[in-house]
């Protein structure tokens, strides 16, 4: 679901480019949406793994990695909404001014690449 996220801000960043303030707030919000679902699914995934931060050494560097990912990406669903928020006013953001939704963009494309590169370390390797 965050990967998919990605693609669904870039359609926020391409609406205010074509000042369409109305559709990137559409699309920031479907994104914040699916971002929350993503750390729901992370904390339910937490409360049925059956181990804990002192299990072992994996454990602990899993509940880290992930933890530290899933703080970055509430700061990024904080961004997301005070863009949204700020989008309220008229003329804040447009198709000329909208360095505050690139920024929240590319922020938030950055979590995702560190969630595609934690996955691959945390499910996909350990399984060889």
């Amino acid at each position: 679901i965050l990967v998919s996220s990605s693609f669904v801000i870039h359609l926020g960043d391409a609406a205010i480019k074509k000042n369409d303030v109305q559709g990137m707030r559409k699309w920031y919000i479907i994104t914040a949406i699916m971002g929350a679902i993503f750390l729901l699914g992370q904390v339910i995934e937490y409360m049925s793994l059956g181990y804990g931060l002192t299990t072992n050494v994996f454990a602990n560097c899993f509940y880290l990695m992930t933890g530290f990912h899933g703080l970055h990406v509430f700061v990024g669903l904080l961004l997301i909404l005070g863009v949204v928020w700020r989008s309220r006013r008229p003329g804040h953001y447009s198709a000329t001014k909208h360095t505050g939704i690139e920024m929240a963009e590319i922020y938030w494309h950055f979590v995702d690449i560190i969630w595609i590169i934690l996955f691959t370390l945390l499910y996909i390797l350990t399984r060889f």
